[in-house]
């Protein structure tokens, strides 16, 4: 029999090589939630790879690899933080050790990298009427959350706040795996960003999207840039197609989810003027068809429709001035009433709409440029924020059992002087739960009551058909 002090002898050695692995969760203390930030571009801060990227869970640095050569490596010998994750596969491993560490504190960390909802969970994100709290627990509303303005990307914010509380396409870009579909780098951006907004347990109220800006200025040329203010019915109309290409999406109907929500078709007649004709339309100030000449007829996609302002005056004394022109939505609406003449050169042309798209988005025409500058129409255009009647605008065999009733869903304004960086822009955009309206301006969100909307100086609008 062995002697008592010999087995105890025993016993404390087995349980010294247990010691390593007890100590491996002692790092964990060390992880700093509010140092880390996932939004930014995944590349190495010494080398600028791309290729196997892991995060420092104690500063939030990124750095590549994690072999004794590598830059990770050498960061957790220097600065004595050890815990990484590999911001691919979502592992965590101590460092210079190397080792993998399994613990379930970590998964909070591993979330708000890679947000996941499940189709209950999005199902029932325009109902949930329950805040969340971030790390500060200060209180957000996942959907509702402010995009840093990293340098002069506004004009990106507000289309990307606007399509995001688009139903079907928020959905869409929340449950599918683009990665696993090898979809383009835009794409995936996109979904990823869509998801971090909707996040219900993020570390932080707002997110960076400094991963799609970066995205966006390559895959356009530099034609948008972060740093560079741009027009955003430009970027709208390129973000649309480029999504709809890289989804596969062709020139046949529903080829994507882009053109199944958002394409309608619009006829278009159009007539040469003939010879005096337009001294003749001066004198009678109608513009009308030559019946005798040939009227050619085509149909046309669209994606959004252009809408034009009155002019705004131009000689007014010191008391006009303080009076702002208003035209209504359905005055400039009918422009597509199939009636309405309009001349472009030497053509007349007439308009209607002859598809109604489930979402019609409307591009009020503000911004006019001439030989020396560029002006903007100060003009306010008021409009009902819900049961937005179309039937007299459109053609469209369908449109009794669809219907032609829009509510609004998103209205992109912009305030201040015409050129780029002289004006800034918002979007309002409302919760469905509760009715309320929300103005979002970069980091600032904040309620505004429904009847303030139509004061501002509408841009861009999406509306939404009604189900009859």
């Amino acid at each position: 029999m062995e002697p008592q002090t010999k087995r105890q002898r025993i016993d404390e050695s087995g349980s010294s090589k247990q010691k390593p692995e007890a100590s491996r969760d002692l790092y964990l203390d060390t992880i700093n939630r509010h140092m880390l930030d996932f939004d930014f571009e995944k590349v190495c801060s010494v080398s600028l790879s791309h290729l196997n990227v892991y995060a420092c869970l104690v500063c939030g640095k990124y750095y590549q690899g994690r072999g004794k050569s590598s830059h990770a490596y050498f960061h957790s010998i220097h600065k004595d933080h050890h815990v990484f994750i590999n911001l691919h596969t979502l592992k965590v491993y101590i460092l210079p050790d190397n080792y993998e560490v399994h613990d379930p504190s970590l998964e909070d960390i591993k979330y708000v990298l890679n947000p996941t909802l499940t189709k209950s969970q999005v199902q029932n994100l325009d109902t949930n009427l329950n805040p969340s709290y971030d790390l500060n627990n200060k209180k957000y509303l996942p959907g509702f959350v402010g995009l840093n303005n990293v340098k002069a990307n506004d004009y990106v914010n507000v289309v990307i706040q606007a399509l995001v509380h688009i139903p079907p396409l928020r959905d869409y870009f929340i449950l599918e795996d683009f990665e696993t579909q090898e979809k383009s780098q835009l794409v995936t951006r996109f979904g990823s960003l869509v998801r971090k907004m909707w996040n219900p347990r993020a570390f932080k109220g707002q997110v960076s999207p400094h991963e799609l800006l970066q995205e966006i200025s390559g895959a356009s040329n530099k034609h948008f840039r972060l740093t560079e203010q741009s027009n955003a019915i430009d970027f709208l109309s390129w973000f649309l197609n480029a999504l709809h290409r890289d989804l596969g999406g062709t020139r046949k109907k529903n080829s994507s989810i882009i053109h199944r929500i958002f394409q309608g078709e619009v006829q278009i007649e159009s007539q040469s003027v003939g010879p005096g004709g337009a001294s003749n339309e001066e004198e009678n100030k109608i513009s009308v068809f030559d019946e005798g000449r040939e009227i050619k007829t085509s149909n046309t996609p669209f994606l959004f429709l252009a809408l034009d302002l009155p002019p705004a005056p131009l000689y007014q004394d010191e008391a006009e001035k303080n009076i702002i022109p208003q035209v209504p939505l359905t005055t400039i609406l009918g422009k597509y009433d199939g009636k309405r003449i309009q001349e472009t050169a030497d053509q007349k042309r007439r308009y209607q709409i002859t598809h109604l798209p489930q979402y019609l988005i409307f591009h009020i025409k503000r911004f006019d440029k001439n030989n020396w500058t560029l002006e903007k129409n100060p003009t306010i255009v008021t409009f009902p924020i819900k049961n937005l009647d179309m039937a007299n605008f459109t053609t469209d065999p369908n449109a009794k059992s669809l219907g032609t009733h829009y509510d609004l869903l998103a209205n992109i304004c912009h305030e201040g002087k015409p050129e780029p960086g002289q004006g800034t822009y918002k979007v309002h955009v409302h919760h469905r739960g509760t009715e309320q309206w929300y103005q979002i301006q970069d980091l600032i969100v904040e309620e505004i009551m429904p009847q303030m909307i139509f004061l501002s100086e509408s841009y861009i609008q999406i509306w939404e058909r009604k189900q009859e």
